[in-house]
């Protein structure tokens, strides 16, 4: 065993944690921004509701290294899209892996939203109703709210599998853990080395996010708790 190669390659894995955590940053928040209205749309819109179902079938139904191919290599194959301004982004495999992972991601997140908003008690409904609550203002004050806070284990391991979703970045050249990890190999020929650094390093990760998400549940889901006698 030749750990004081991962020793002396710590710069390398440095910068690619840094490349992880802007992904998975960018990812979650862009993802999270789109699925609010699409869980809006799917539980509220006759026409909308289909569509974004559509939507979250397709993408949860299709593994994400296919969307990234297609996004990082397909498009490229069209001249109109060469030629157009989209193609200066889209040339970009960071713009490329952070759309594929935002757009992977917001169709789990609308689907877990869906669920909790569809669970919410018909009592808050009711009162929301009662006291002259707009469908807007009830959505605002109420059930956003609500679902947002009962979302936070299911989302939580959305989470987890994003992070452990972005490892496909280094396919498409990007240096983030795991492009680290097969640099190291590549140049050393050490590969159990080399991955043991990087499940250490997404594992030291997936606990940072299970102990943040716990600490968020006791916080905003301690009415949910059994009271003790």
């Amino acid at each position: 065993m030749q750990f004081d190669v991962i020793w002396q390659n710590l710069p390398l894995y440095a910068g690619g944690l840094l490349t992880t955590a802007k992904l998975l940053s960018a990812s979650l928040l862009i993802g999270l921004t789109l699925s609010l209205p699409l869980a809006i749309m799917r539980v509220t819109s006759k026409l909308g509701g289909p569509v974004v179902w559509l939507y979250t079938y397709i993408l949860r139904g299709t593994p994400m290294l296919v969307q990234l191919y297609l996004i990082y290599y397909g498009l490229a194959q069209f001249e109109a899209v060469r030629q157009s301004w989209a193609w200066d982004y889209l040339s970009s495999a960071t713009f490329c892996a952070c759309l594929a992972f935002a757009l992977n991601t917001s169709a789990y997140t609308t689907e877990i939203l869906v669920g909790a908003i569809k669970a919410t008690n018909h009592g808050e409904i009711e009162a929301a109703k009662s006291v002259g609550m707009s469908r807007v203002t009830m959505f605002r004050r109420i059930l956003l709210p609500s679902a947002l806070r009962r979302s936070l284990p299911a989302y939580s391991n959305e989470v987890i599998m994003m992070l452990h979703g972005t490892s496909l970045a280094s396919i498409v050249t990007l240096i983030d853990i795991t492009g680290a990890a097969r640099k190291v190999y590549a140049q050393y020929y050490l590969p159990f080395e080399a991955f043991i650094a990087a499940g250490a390093i997404y594992l030291t990760l997936t606990f940072v996010v299970v102990k943040l998400f716990k600490k968020a549940e006791g916080r905003w889901l301690a009415h949910l708790q059994p009271r003790k006698a």
